[in-house]
């Protein structure tokens, strides 16, 4: 008998974005080290007009991390022991982790079980006279219901600080990601749809004075050098991965696109395999722009599919399989398997298929078909 030879489905394909650009990115590197100017100056600044002028926002401040820019923006607010954060259960751990850094309690609710972004109801029912802030996350590329959080936070004079890690560019009716609340909070990880090569993040804000602010906790709160209005932090990006981020940016929308036009063709696979019954794919509202971060389905006997997907060489991921309430670092909360019903269906049933812009038909294709063989084992 002839064996089938199959070709492996990585989960992401860093390469493949990289080599078009090789030259281009090689030359802005060479830039930088020519320049000898690697932390901050001119490359950081670059970048944060031309991000600030995507996202539609006032003010673009340039950090080291995602999870640098959520800390940043708890600092700024003034958030601190005593004071609660309202977010999401079902998240990266930055989310609720950078909430306790600065001394306050998490206040987990859980999500809507069709987006996985948070559920207004519940958060406007957990905001007490302690709540400083609602973090909302706009989960795999895709917004949170952000008019009624936001109508939520004014009615309790709190403050937005949207976790936007996952979704550059992203939208909610006719605003982007990141410019609805007081201040958004991005990653670029190398994974993200606009990737660095290494840690980087980004801060935006509608409000110049706390955009200042900002730019003061990102280098230990010093104006000018070595005089020190607040107490900050080392926050500040490489000029390196600005001029990295710099060469990427323009080809944004072309790859959210290729991104948007796979997650539409693994929808038409998957409903022509006859599993579309077995198989929920991601919702996208009527009044929503999903950049597909991440292409997240829900399906049966999920390990057991994730184990048969990787015997057949398909890349996969668990995002996440522990929320928050049920980890370890969080216990102090109090909380109790069967608190957040919906977020722990998600953690055990959904299963992220390679979404990548460069994934072709035919690597679609394997991936849905080993999906079906799964499925009928």
């Amino acid at each position: 008998m002839t064996s089938v030879i199959r070709t492996p489905v990585p989960l992401l394909d860093l390469e493949a974005q990289y080599r078009p650009l090789r030259d281009e990115i090689l030359a802005a590197i060479t830039r930088v080290c020519d320049g000898q100017r690697f932390i901050m100056g001119p490359e950081v600044e670059g970048l944060e007009r031309e991000l600030a002028s995507y996202l539609d926002v006032r003010e673009a401040v340039a950090v080291s991390s995602g999870t640098d820019a959520l800390l940043a923006a708890l600092m700024v607010l003034g958030i601190g022991p005593g004071d609660e954060v309202v977010t999401s259960t079902y998240s990266f751990i930055a989310t609720a982790g950078c909430v306790a850094r600065v001394g306050a309690t998490p206040v987990l609710v859980d999500i809507d079980p069709v987006t996985f972004n948070l559920d207004p109801a519940a958060v406007r029912a957990a905001l007490t006279p302690r709540t400083r802030a609602i973090i909302p996350v706009h989960l795999y590329g895709l917004c949170a219901e952000m008019d009624p959080i936001m109508d939520a936070a004014r009615e309790h004079g709190v403050a937005v600080i949207e976790d936007a890690a996952q979704a550059i560019g992203a939208s909610y009716k006719t605003r982007q990601a990141g410019s609805i609340g007081t201040i958004g909070c991005f990653s670029f990880f190398p994974s993200k749809n606009l990737g660095g090569f290494g840690d980087a993040g980004l801060a935006t804000t509608n409000d110049p004075a706390l955009a200042h602010e900002i730019r003061l906790v990102r280098n230990h709160g010093a104006e000018p050098k070595y005089f020190h209005k607040r107490i900050g932090a080392n926050f500040r990006l490489d000029a390196l991965q600005a001029a990295v981020l710099r060469v990427k940016l323009p080809h944004l929308a072309r790859w959210t696109a290729m991104r948007q036009a796979n997650a539409a063709r693994y929808d038409a696979l998957l409903a022509s395999a006859g599993i579309a019954d077995r198989v929920a794919v991601p919702v996208v509202p009527a009044d929503r722009r999903h950049i597909f971060n991440q292409y997240v389905v829900r399906v049966p006997d999920r390990d057991r599919v994730r184990a048969f997907l990787s015997d057949r060489g398909i890349g996969t991921e668990i995002y996440y399989p522990v929320p928050f309430h049920l980890q370890e670092c969080f216990a102090g909360l109090g909380h109790h398997r069967g608190d957040f019903p919906h977020a722990e269906a998600a953690a055990a049933s959904t299963l992220a298929l390679p979404i990548y812009g460069e994934l072709t038909a035919d690597q679609q294709a394997a991936v849905v078909g080993a999906l079906a063989d799964a499925l009928r084992h």
